[in-house]
């Protein structure tokens, strides 16, 4: 099982649940309709990792504040890049077909460690993305259609939350191309103060 890290202890989550256009601005860079519910999908315990790889494809980055749950409660936070094979998945929606081939194949969910957070701060959290030390993505709750606690709630209507799964809150705007030898920095911030900064470099 592939694992994150949370204070020096390894996690292995059964599941990563992700929640697509919940960012007004992100759904028309796509030029996607705006969803009259929430937009869930899953990926596999395979597609974690901690390595940013296209496995030389052509794959889109989404960066990601991502929840790490205990309890069907959020117990961490960690940021998270969402990896997105961009054309496939435009011909799989073109024939209304599932996501999974463009979204949760092996390494599509690249994570930082996870630090934990107070559920009170949750409101608070944003989220900053660099490449080659361009901002590039920037967003937070406050922007969210759905907060993270609608979020949660959404998915236990469904789905049991396992210790240790993920929820991933969706992505800003400014996806793209992710660029071979590509640095990425990904910061979480907690209002002004930053909390967390991970980097990978793309292979």
């Amino acid at each position: 099982m592939n694992s994150v890290m949370l204070e020096g202890v390894s996690v292995s989550p059964s599941k990563v649940v992700c929640v697509g256009r919940n960012y007004v601005a992100h759904i028309k860079e796509l030029n996607n309709e705006m969803p009259t519910s929430m937009v869930l999908f899953m990926k596999p315990n395979s597609a974690i990792s901690h390595e940013l790889n296209t496995f030389g494809r052509v794959l889109h980055y989404e960066g990601e504040i991502s929840f790490l749950m205990e309890s069907s409660k959020v117990k961490a936070v960690g940021f998270g890049l969402d990896l997105t094979d961009r054309k496939l998945q435009g011909e799989l929606k073109s024939k209304g077909l599932p996501w999974e081939r463009a979204k949760a194949f092996d390494g599509a969910g690249v994570f930082s460690d996870f630090v934990p957070i107070h559920e009170e701060d949750i409101d608070k959290l944003s989220l900053k993305l660099y490449i080659n030390d361009g901002l590039v993505q920037e967003g937070g709750v406050p922007l969210m259609i759905y907060p993270p606690k609608v979020i949660i709630e959404e998915i236990r209507s469904f789905s049991s939350l396992e210790d240790g799964d993920i929820v991933m809150s969706g992505t800003p705007k400014g996806v793209g191309v992710i660029g071979q030898g590509d640095t990425f920095v990904g910061e979480i911030y907690l209002g002004d103060e930053k909390i967390l900064r991970s980097a990978w470099i793309a292979k």
